[in-house]
């Protein structure tokens, strides 16, 4: 996450874009502005007359065009991927795999995302993050389907779902550099923006398991590898169809592929709080993070059956529902230290789990667990993209990914055999002795505490 030392400006949504022009070599085009001077338009990164930077936010100027179609885009993918851990938990296990699989499945998906979402950032800033967002769905879409087909026709080998998986991660790579950077230009109310992805992204966590769970009662895995395709040839679609004119860097002069990368190194290293959080990230992540998801789904379907645990995933989403509205209400003045406020509610549910209580006091801790990482990721998403220059957000972001990924998915890995060795209620515990910890840290070092908001972002 990143420090205060350069601002991004909010984009001014008064100026007329029709001027704007896409190279015609981009094979995905964007359309001409439906609304020249309106709220759907990028066209300004500055604060000078004309800007609305400062005025009251409004729905007008949240669902314009563009935004409309980035909401699409975003939902229906977001509601594809709550299937995924309900088929891969009920299709490996259905299949008598070992339960260390299904974190090995999820960490070959999270692992080439934190790998290769640095060389996606660069690629974001040389060909645009439409143009990526859109290769990416492509590419996501075909993993999905073959996925599809191979849990449909029989019991795949465990390679290929790990490779599969590895494909979408690579998809998912390309992709999210962009959303950091699209996000400033459909929108002129940033946090308000992502306070209304989040909400959607949380329904979506409801809708999405609980959809999955149905499905595979009906059908099978396969079935829900094959909506979750269906999921990602709409999101293409809508991205295809975004009027949004360039933003003035995007005809920046580029230097090598490597210079690039370097160059998003030294704007990284010169925030401190950016750095600092995800540095503090990176153990929440492997200790936190990582081992929750696949023990979550274990041991709760080991129990109570799939079923159940789609039900908690669909409270855990009704939570982050909760912390969605709530960032839409509430603007502190120091938004990471508010955010960090509500990360000790994770541990909650982390220890109701270890204890082994019934169903409705895990879904509980998962409706606590749910809304205060909603409002932390609200607040920290609309900081970096507030905080960070346009030209350097994809990259930074990227960064931002990286690191607190990467040990995510080594978690997610060792959480199996680790949970095996010294048992799962442990590990649980430690988890959540480590979630009280970094919280402590993100409170203490002064640049995250008291890194103030930028105006009505």
């Amino acid at each position: 996450m990143e420090k205060p030392t350069e601002r991004a400006s909010i984009p001014d949504a008064a100026r007329d874009t029709r001027t704007t022009a896409t190279p015609t070599s981009d094979p995905f085009p964007a359309l001409p502005p439906l609304d020249p001077g309106g709220p759907g338009g990028p066209a300004g990164t500055g604060r000078g007359a004309g800007s609305s930077f400062g005025s009251a936010p409004g729905p007008a100027r949240l669902w314009n065009r563009n935004f409309r179609y980035f909401f699409v885009a975003r939902t229906v993918a977001l509601f594809g991927d709550g299937m995924i851990p309900v088929a891969l938990t009920a299709g490996l296990l259905g299949a008598g795999r070992p339960a260390s699989s299904v974190g090995f499945a999820l960490a070959a998906w999270m692992g080439p995302l934190a790998v290769f979402v640095l060389f996606g950032g660069v690629l974001a800033d040389r060909f645009t993050p439409r143009r990526m967002m859109i290769i990416a769905d492509a590419l996501r879409l075909i993993g999905a389907s073959v996925l599809a087909v191979t849990f449909a026709t029989g019991n795949p080998p465990l390679w290929a779902v790990y490779v599969l998986s590895s494909v979408a991660g690579v998809g998912a790579a390309l992709f999210q550099p962009g959303v950091a950077s699209t996000v400033p230009r459909v929108s002129t109310d940033v946090q308000r923006a992502n306070a209304v992805l989040r909400v959607a992204e949380a329904l979506m966590t409801m809708a999405g398991p609980a959809f999955a769970g149905a499905l595979v009662g009906l059908a099978s895995a396969g079935a829900v590898y094959a909506a979750n395709a269906a999921t990602f040839a709409v999101s293409g679609v809508c991205l295809f169809l975004m009027r949004l004119a360039p933003a003035p860097h995007d005809d920046t002069a580029r230097g090598t592929f490597a210079a690039e990368l370097v160059g998003g190194w030294r704007e990284f290293r010169a925030r401190s709080w950016l750095w600092g959080v995800i540095a503090v990230w990176t153990v929440y992540g492997f200790a936190v993070l990582g081992p929750m998801l696949p023990l979550t789904a274990v041991l709760v379907t080991e129990a109570h059956g799939s079923g159940a645990y789609g039900m908690l995933m669909a409270v855990n989403g009704a939570g982050s529902v909760v912390g969605g509205l709530l960032a839409l209400r509430l603007r502190p003045s120091h938004p990471l230290a508010a955010g960090a406020v509500a990360l000790p509610l994770v541990a909650v549910s982390l220890l109701v789990l270890a204890l082994g209580m019934p169903v409705p006091v895990l879904a509980a801790g998962q409706l606590l667990a749910g809304g205060s990482a909603a409002f932390w990721l609200v607040m920290w998403s609309t900081t970096v993209q507030t905080h960070v220059p346009p030209e350097a957000l994809n990259r930074l972001h990227a960064y931002d990914v990286a690191g607190s990924l990467l040990m995510v998915a080594a978690g997610r890995a060792l959480a199996g055999p680790v949970a095996e060795a010294v048992g799962a209620p442990e590990l649980l515990v430690a988890a959540a002795v480590v979630n009280l910890g970094v919280v402590a840290v993100l409170l203490a070092v002064r640049p995250i505490r008291q890194l103030k908001r930028i105006g009505l972002a």
